[in-house]
C-alpha cells in the first residue's frame, strides 16, 4: 500500500501544479494531423500569412510521417491511413515548405497511389480537395438542401441527424450545392494522386458517395415530394433552403467564433460562408479563425489544432479524482475548479430540447466555450466533482439539482442514455449511403454512457436498482452485453472502456457481484490482462467491432480494467494486485504507451490521445483501491 500512496501523491503533485489560474485544467486533446492540415488550408485560402503558426503545424505533420511516407490515425494502424496521408500531402505542399520532388513527398505520393489514389479517400478528404478544385463536385449531394425546410415534427427531418452531424452537414451541403471552388496561387495540382492517368479533376466521375441504396432513394423521394407541395417556385425554395442552412449555422456559432467548438465543422463553415458571398475578411470569418487559433496546443512534435478543447471535461474529471484521492472540497484547488465548473453550467435551451421538450437546462458541455451543446458524460462528470460542495452550499446544491434533473430527463425511451440528444436513433438515417452514417449520424444509447450514468446515480445521487430509471437502464445494459462478456464503449477504446463503465454502473446501483452477467464480464476482463499486469486495447477494436489486444499496456485502459474489478471484489485478487503493481509505476513512464489514443471520436476516422488521461484514470483507480482495501493491507 505504501507504493500506492506514493504514486497517488506523485500524481496529485503533477495535477495540482498544472491547474490554471481560473481553476480549470487545460490539457491537449491530440488527434491525427488532419486538423493541422485544415488549419494550413484555411490560412492560405484566407491569405493569412501566419508563418510562425504554419511552421509549428508543418513541424508536427512532418514529425508524424512514417518511413513509408504515410500518416496514421493511431500507432499500430497497418501501413498508414490513405485519407490522412492525402490531407497531409496537400497541406505540406500548400505550406510552401515542401515541393513534390522532395523524398518525403515522393514517398507519400507513392503510398497514396498504392492505395488507389485520391478517388479512394474518405468523404471529408474529398470535400477538402473539391474545395480546391482538385475533385469534381457531384451533380447532387445525397442530403438535399431542401431538408432544411422540413420541421422537426415531419416524418423525415434534418433533426433526425444528431447535433454534431448537423453542424458538419449544414456547411457541407451549402458548398456541395454551390459546387464552391476556391483556388489561390498556392493551390497545388493534385492530379498526380490519381492512379488512372485519364482521370483528372473536372473529368472523372465523382465518387463522393456510395451508390444509392433503396433507403437512400426513398429518403430523397420523400423530401422532394414534400417540397413540391410547398406553395413556392422551385428556385425560391432552393434559395430559401440555403438561407435556412446559413441561419442554422450562424445560430450555433459560439462566443469564440467556432461552430459548436469543433474545428472540423468550423473549417467547413468558413467555406460555406465564402460560398454564400461573405468576404475573406468578414468579421464572422475573422472571429472563427481567432477561435481556431485559441484551439491550437503545443505537442512535443509541434503545433496541433485540436478538434475540440476539453477544458470542462478535464476539469470535472480531475476535480473528482483529486477528491477521491483524499483532497477535501475545501481544498483551494477544488474550490477554484468548482467555481469554474459552476460558471460553465448551461442555462440556455439547445437543440436537445426538440426531443426533450419537458427538460430544463442544467447540463455541462465538453469545451470551454460550449453554451448550447451539453452532453451526458460531461454533466455526470461535473456533478461528481460538485457533489461534496453541494452538501455545504445552497447555490451549489441548486445547480447540482438542475444538472441531475436535466440528466434524468435525457434518458432514452429504450432505457439507455445517449451522448447528446434524446431518442435520436432513426434507422433510416443510420442506413443512408453516407460514409459513417451508421456510427456518427445518430445518437443511440451506448453502454459506456449508460454505465457511467448509472455509476453516478448510484454512488452520488442515492439511486438503487429498484428505482424506475435505474431498472430500465439495467435491463437495457444487460441486454447489450456481448457474447464473450464484454460491452462495447462508443467514446473510448473500446471493449475495456465499455466493460468498465457497465460494471462500475451495475455495482453502484446494487446489482449483485454474483450476477451471471457480472461474473462473465469479470472473467473476460481477467483474461485480457497482460503479462506485465496491465491492460491494453488497440483502436482496431473500434473499427472491427471486436476486441483486438494492443500487445502492450496503457495507463488509462489499465486503470479502467482495475477500477471495474475493484468495484466487484470485496478483497483484492491476484489480478488486481498485479494491475496495481503496474499502475504504481506509471507516473514515471515516458514511452509511446502513455500517449496511445484511448478516446473515441469517429470510428475508423478520429481517435483521441487525451493528455490528461494518464493522470485522471490511474489516480481514480489507485484511490479506489486504497479506500476500499486499506484495512486489508
Amino acid at each position: 500500500m505504501r507504493e500506492v500512496r506514493e504514486e497517488i501523491s506523485q500524481i496529485q503533485s503533477v495535477v495540482l501544479n498544472s491547474q490554471q489560474q481560473d481553476g480549470s485544467w487545460r490539457f491537449c486533446l491530440e488527434s491525427s494531423p488532419t486538423t493541422d492540415a485544415h488549419m494550413i488550408i484555411l490560412l492560405r485560402t484566407l491569405g493569412i500569412d501566419d508563418e510562425r503558426l504554419i511552421d509549428g503545424l508543418t513541424a508536427r505533420i512532418t514529425a508524424l510521417q512514417q518511413e513509408n511516407g504515410a500518416w496514421k490515425l493511431y500507432p499500430d494502424e497497418a501501413e498508414g491511413n490513405l485519407s490522412t496521408t492525402v490531407d497531409c500531402y496537400y497541406a505540406l505542399l500548400l505550406s510552401r515548405r515542401y515541393e513534390k520532388k522532395e523524398p518525403r513527398m515522393a514517398r507519400a505520393r507513392a503510398f497514396i497511389r498504392g492505395k488507389g489514389g485520391l478517388s479512394e479517400a474518405n468523404l471529408l478528404t474529398k470535400f477538402a480537395a473539391a474545395l480546391a478544385g482538385q475533385y469534381k463536385w457531384p451533380a447532387h449531394f445525397l442530403v438535399p438542401v431542401e431538408i432544411a425546410l422540413l420541421p422537426p415534427s415531419s416524418p423525415i427531418s434534418f433533426y433526425d441527424f444528431v447535433g454534431y452531424a448537423r453542424v458538419h452537414l449544414a456547411p457541407m451541403m451549402i458548398v456541395a450545392d454551390r459546387k464552391y471552388v476556391n483556388v489561390t496561387a498556392d493551390t497545388p495540382d493534385l492530379s498526380d494522386l490519381y492512379v488512372n492517368p485519364s482521370i483528372a479533376p473536372g473529368v472523372y466521375p465523382h465518387r463522393l458517395l456510395e451508390r444509392f441504396t433503396r433507403d437512400g432513394q426513398s429518403f430523397l423521394s420523400s423530401i422532394h415530394e414534400y417540397v413540391l407541395r410547398l406553395p413556392f417556385l422551385p428556385g425560391l425554395l432552393h434559395e430559401l433552403s440555403l438561407r435556412r442552412l446559413e441561419q442554422f449555422i450562424l445560430a450555433r456559432v459560439e462566443a469564440d467564433g467556432t461552430l459548436y467548438n469543433y474545428s472540423t465543422s468550423t473549417f467547413f463553415m468558413i467555406f460555406a460562408l465564402l460560398a454564400r458571398g461573405y468576404s475573406l475578411r468578414d468579421p464572422l470569418i475573422a472571429k472563427a479563425m481567432s477561435g481556431l487559433r485559441d484551439s491550437v496546443c503545443q505537442t512535443t512534435e509541434g503545433a496541433h489544432l485540436q478538434l475540440a478543447t476539453s477544458a470542462v471535461w478535464d476539469t470535472a474529471l480531475l476535480s473528482h479524482a483529486l477528491q477521491q484521492s483524499g483532497l477535501p472540497a475545501s481544498h483551494p484547488a477544488i474550490q477554484r475548479a468548482n467555481r469554474y465548473l459552476l460558471k460553465k453550467q448551461q442555462h440556455t435551451y439547445g437543440d436537445w430540447k426538440i426531443r426533450n421538450p419537458g427538460g430544463v437546462p442544467g447540463g455541462w458541455g465538453f469545451s470551454d466555450y460550449n453554451t448550447m451543446n451539453p452532453d451526458i458524460d460531461d454533466t455526470t462528470a461535473a456533478l461528481r466533482a460538485l457533489r461534496s460542495q453541494s452538501r455545504l452550499d445552497k447555490a451549489t446544491a441548486a445547480a447540482w439539482k438542475r444538472g441531475l434533473d436535466w440528466l434524468l430527463s435525457m434518458q432514452n425511451d429504450d432505457g439507455g442514455w445517449p451522448a447528446f440528444e434524446k431518442n435520436t436513433d432513426s434507422p433510416l438515417i443510420s442506413s443512408l449511403p453516407i460514409e459513417g452514417a451508421d456510427t456518427v449520424s445518430t445518437d443511440p444509447s451506448s453502454a459506456d454512457l449508460t454505465g457511467r450514468t448509472l455509476e453516478f446515480l448510484g454512488r452520488y445521487a442515492g439511486y438503487k436498482e429498484n428505482d424506475a430509471p435505474v431498472q430500465k437502464a439495467v435491463r437495457w445494459l444487460l441486454a447489450r452485453q456481448e457474447a464473450d462478456g464484454s460491452w462495447y464503449g462508443r467514446w473510448g477504446i473500446a471493449y475495456l472502456y465499455g466493460t468498465w463503465a457497465a460494471l462500475t454502473g451495475l455495482m453502484a446501483v446494487g446489482v449483485s457481484p454474483a450476477h451471471p452477467a457480472v461474473q462473465k464480464a469479470v472473467d473476460w476482463l481477467t483474461r485480457q490482462q497482460n503479462a506485465d499486469g496491465g491492460w491494453g486495447e488497440s483502436c482496431h477494436s473500434d473499427e472491427q467491432k471486436t476486441y483486438v489486444p494492443l500487445g502492450a499496456s496503457t495507463p488509462s485502459q489499465t486503470a479502467w480494467a482495475l477500477d471495474a474489478l475493484i468495484a466487484v471484489h470485496p478483497r483484492p485478487t491476484p489480478a488486481i494486485e498485479r494491475g496495481i503493481d503496474y499502475l504504481s509505476r506509471q507516473s514515471q513512464a515516458a514511452d509511446w504507451t502513455t500517449a496511445y489514443p484511448t478516446g473515441g471520436g469517429r470510428p475508423g476516422g478520429t481517435y483521441f490521445a487525451y493528455h490528461s488521461y494518464r493522470w485522471i484514470w490511474p489516480l481514480l483507480a489507485l484511490s479506489h483501491y486504497q479506500s476500499k482495501y486499506a484495512s486489508a493491507s
